[in-house]
């Protein structure tokens, strides 16, 4: 079970019960003793830690828990004179997100990098992706989104020291300091201890995606090392857009997206998927796709009334399982992803070598 907290909650409603399984860790107050660190030049980017896909949470006390985050992955740059918000793929998107932007402003003078996720949370304050997309007025972020807020899990440069070298529990400790009271555009992710198999249950019982799980004695390190890693709810991943079959209910709309993945230097078709759109949605993404139109699928398929389309888009996808012939079951769409967000095809080659 997990540990009880006496902390008002800050989140999205993970401590509200007081039997829940889900309990946050209080907040420690800063040591005034510690060693001072030398002087660090703020890094102009840092590419971001990624968290591993693991189907069942790990076990021991060095891991600790995180809700997953439906959003897009944000470094946040506080300067004196400047905030820069950039993506995980390392586009400045600081005009698309004016209450982040405030809000970074509120915790300065001091200089840091927040790691974090920007998210859009529903009516049950759960975040949801789609409704993010929409805020920014589409997948290609024609507005500023006035609704999303930034949930912080991670303090990477501080007061002109680079802490990426420094163990995620000291990490931790600090950002903890920062953000404890912290209840506007950015918020803390708070750290969850207890059973993983536990928090993965009632998180899924929330209606969260799923839990991050982090190992407290390392350092930060770009890329997918298996640090951090990933435990789904239900399975979702990202799949290349290869073409449309049109509706015939529905003038100028589409019945389903076709989706591909990769296997090695190829994509392969793996199924379509039909639901998850609204009228609106289905209208707007086949006038995207008639604007990539070709005469040839991109992966093979057949099929006498479907519109093939060059591979550009990227489609995120939440699914029961596979069929024996490698097609996806029960699908349902959850967005576009963006090229910023650095959205990768789904990669058969690694699921079949035991890396997915």
């Amino acid at each position: 079970m997990a540990r009880s907290s006496s902390r008002k909650p800050k989140t999205i409603g993970l401590l509200s019960e007081a039997d829940g399984a889900l309990k946050s860790k209080p907040a420690k107050p800063r040591d005034k003793r510690q060693a001072q660190l030398a002087f660090d030049p703020m890094p102009v980017r840092i590419e971001p830690a990624l968290a591993l896909l693991v189907k069942k949470p790990p076990s021991g006390d060095q891991w600790l828990y995180e809700v997953k985050w439906d959003g897009y992955r944000l470094a946040v740059h506080i300067e004196p004179r400047r905030i820069r918000i950039i993506t995980r793929g390392g586009h400045d998107w600081t005009s698309y997100f004016p209450a982040i932007v405030a809000a970074a402003k509120e915790l300065g003078p001091a200089t840091m990098i927040l790691d974090g996720e920007a998210v859009v949370l529903d009516e049950k304050g759960l975040p949801n992706f789609g409704l993010l997309q929409q805020d920014l007025g589409g997948r290609r972020a024609t507005r500023a989104a006035r609704n999303a807020i930034l949930y912080a899990f991670d303090l990477l440069y501080f007061d002109g020291h680079d802490l990426t070298g420094v163990e995620l529990s000291t990490r931790r400790h600090l950002l903890n300091g920062l953000l404890e009271n912290a209840d506007g555009a950015i918020r803390l992710s708070e750290e969850i201890e207890g059973d993983g198999e536990a928090l993965l249950k009632h998180a899924c019982k929330l209606g969260l995606e799923g839990i991050i799980a982090k190992d407290k004695n390392k350092i930060y390190r770009s890329g997918r090392l298996g640090d951090w890693l990933k435990i789904k709810c239900n399975t979702s991943e990202s799949f290349a857009v290869i073409g449309y079959e049109p509706s015939i209910k529905v003038r100028g709309s589409i019945a389903s997206l076709l989706l591909a993945a990769r296997k090695g230097d190829d994509l392969v078709y793996v199924g379509s998927v039909g639901t998850g759109f609204s009228a609106k949605l289905a209208r707007d993404l086949k006038r995207q796709l008639d604007g990539i139109r070709t005469d040839k699928p991109a992966a093979p398929v057949k099929g006498k009334t479907l519109v093939f389309t060059e591979p550009r888009l990227v489609a995120e996808v939440t699914f029961g399982a596979w069929t024996h012939d490698g097609k996806l079951r029960h699908t349902s769409f959850k967005g576009l992803r963006e090229v910023a967000d650095h959205a990768q095809v789904f990669d058969l080659t690694a699921e079949e070598d035991g890396d997915g």
